[in-house]
């Protein structure tokens, strides 16, 4: 479906003692992406939530195939898995300055109300810049 292209520069306190991004700040990679991915469409994560919707993460996986390590400039391919219901699901492909596939993984989000703390389906405002 709808895909964005985000870039990260890999910071020293990302990493280990080798150089080598710990897997752990993956995750911030993804929500990066996923960030930019709305703000690409011209929604800001912000106004969702004062608007009373919040994204948290239902399920992430990772495929590390590759290291990537410090001062590296990562890009970031985000891409819509399908039609957003309650639920929101990512794929992602990481890839070093050489072009090289380094990590692959999947994020599953719930659209929830603030307030009740209760699933609901996509905002019409997302479903509509995604063009469905």
């Amino acid at each position: 479906m709808k895909s964005h292209i985000t870039h990260v520069k890999v910071r020293y306190a990302e990493t280990d003692q080798m150089g080598v991004v710990h897997h752990g700040n993956y995750a911030q990679y993804l929500e990066i992406a996923r960030i930019d991915w709305l703000s690409e469409l011209g929604i800001s994560y912000k106004s969702m939530e004062a608007n009373g919707i919040m994204l948290p993460v239902y399920e992430i996986s990772f495929k590390f195939l590759k290291s990537a390590t410090f001062d590296e400039n990562l890009k970031i391919e985000t891409l819509l898995k399908e039609k957003p219901g309650v639920k929101i699901t990512f794929d992602y492909s990481i890839y070093n300055e050489q072009e090289e596939l380094v990590t692959t993984a999947n994020t599953v989000l719930v659209f929830m109300n603030s307030e009740t703390k209760r699933p609901v389906k996509c905002p019409e405002e997302i479903l509509k810049k995604l063009g469905l």
